[in-house]
């Protein structure tokens, strides 16, 4: 009896491709470990507008939004949150990014698009100004914005865990009375 190729490749498809493809695990080093409150300030601005926030994806290569973007004009410079290393400063896809690795974590930030200011291997802290918005519109946004990314290894995570709670309440500080204690002339 003599089989030809496609007979064999027509009985053993099926077989071969009838699962869908087991999801990629993450390594435990990666999975449920804490994000520190390791930012000082916003990339942009004092408290940007988030025009789109982290919408984790079902799985590795899956749909969703790996970031969030915050509302910056044209030209406004771009900060490290933390300090760090720029691990790299250059295009990608067209659209220029830099990349902070946190120090003292296993975290990196990334930012786009913007026109580097900084090249790779530098040393930053917290408020260095790491490029400017280099352009009005995007992929990820109809105005002007940043895009704002947190990894931990391959994984991706909410940039926003990163701040410290007094970043991210809104309104100004206020001080109140304190009852028992007079206050002063004025």
């Amino acid at each position: 009896m003599t089989l030809t190729l496609g007979t064999v490749l027509a009985a053993l498809a099926p077989a071969a491709w009838a699962d869908a493809p087991e999801p990629v695990p993450r390594p435990p080093s990666e999975e449920g470990a804490p994000v520190p409150k390791a930012a000082r300030l916003w990339p942009v601005g004092t408290r940007p507008a988030v025009l789109r926030g982290w919408e984790p994806p079902a799985s590795v290569y899956g749909p969703g939004h790996r970031g969030v973007d915050l509302g910056a004009p044209p030209g406004a410079p771009v900060r490290a949150v933390a300090p760090g290393r720029v691990s790299y400063a250059g295009p990608v896809a067209g659209r220029g990014v830099v990349a902070v690795e946190l120090a003292g974590t296993d975290l990196r930030t990334t930012y786009e698009p913007v026109t580097p200011s900084v090249e790779k291997g530098a040393r930053v802290e917290a408020g260095d100004v790491v490029g400017t918005v280099a352009q009005t519109a995007g992929p990820h946004c109809a105005q002007a914005c940043v895009h704002w990314g947190l990894l931990r290894g391959k994984t991706y995570l909410n940039p926003l865990d990163l701040l410290p709670p007094w970043l991210l309440e809104r309104g100004p500080s206020r001080l109140l009375p304190v009852p028992g204690v007079p206050v002063p002339p004025g």
